[in-house]
């Protein structure tokens, strides 16, 4: 079978990694006297790790993350932030551990570029997130309520394994539109309204810390659902998978 063959019938196939990696991997074989078992082993991998590559360059653009930034272009010289820290959550563990994430400091600080920095990490090790601004998602979920189409965010938002919340407090808006912030995270609804100062924020960071059996936080029950629509869809709310990255000022 001529090469040309091979290529066109992995295109059609949909083995860009192996089209890729064909005309190199048959040289080192042919080079090193490889088993044909490498040969089509080597070429495998290349077509996995070009399908994580791929899977995880849709996921940082699905993500909507306004800029590219990484852990190690950031500047903690000079700064009280714990680097050991920030690379710690980089690592995903705290979302493993179902657990919530609170940056916070004045303008100009690194929050944002931080919070990027670990949902990409996060990314690249198979996560799957979401960046808005907060006032963004308030809008978007006002809109959704007027629409008529309420739970829609929500019901994307549990396919996620984390949402970044950026700029709390940073511009203010409605309380009825707080009041519509996906309640899976009751500690962070409980302190999302028009007035945002660091003591509100302290507060929400110590209710987020709260072990599960501390109810101080907890919200109020739901009224009875109708449809089962919406019995599916509280019942996938009431399971906390999601964790919350959220920057705000003091």
């Amino acid at each position: 079978m001529e090469r040309t063959e091979v290529l066109d019938m992995m295109g059609e196939l949909k083995l860009y990694g192996m089209k890729a990696a064909y005309d190199e991997t048959l040289a080192t074989a042919l080079k090193r006297q490889h088993e044909p078992q490498r040969f089509v082993g080597d070429l495998l991998r290349a077509e996995i790790s070009e399908k994580q590559a791929r899977s995880i360059k849709y996921q940082i653009t699905a993500s909507k993350l306004p800029l590219a930034k990484d852990v190690d272009d950031f500047a903690f010289k000079d700064t009280p932030i714990n680097e050991a820290l920030v690379r710690d959550l980089a690592g995903g563990a705290f979302i493993a551990q179902q657990r919530n994430v609170v940056l916070v400091g004045g303008t100009g600080t690194g929050k944002t570029h931080l919070a990027i920095a670990i949902a990409r990490s996060c990314i690249r090790s198979g996560a799957r997130g979401r960046f808005f601004t907060t006032v963004d998602l308030v809008n978007r979920l006002e809109a959704e309520a007027r629409a008529g189409r309420q739970g829609r965010i929500a019901d994307y938002l549990t396919r996620m394994d984390f949402v970044i919340l950026d700029e709390l407090g940073y511009l203010p808006f409605a309380q009825a539109g707080g009041q519509l912030l996906p309640s899976r995270q009751p500690a962070l609804r409980a302190n999302l309204d028009p007035r945002h100062h660091q003591p509100r924020l302290r507060r929400m960071a110590e209710r987020i810390r709260r072990p599960k059996n501390d109810h101080r936080a907890s919200r109020p029950p739901h009224p009875p659902l109708r449809h089962r629509r919406d019995r599916k869809r509280k019942l996938a709310l009431q399971e906390p998978r999601l964790s919350i990255v959220v920057t705000g000022i003091s």
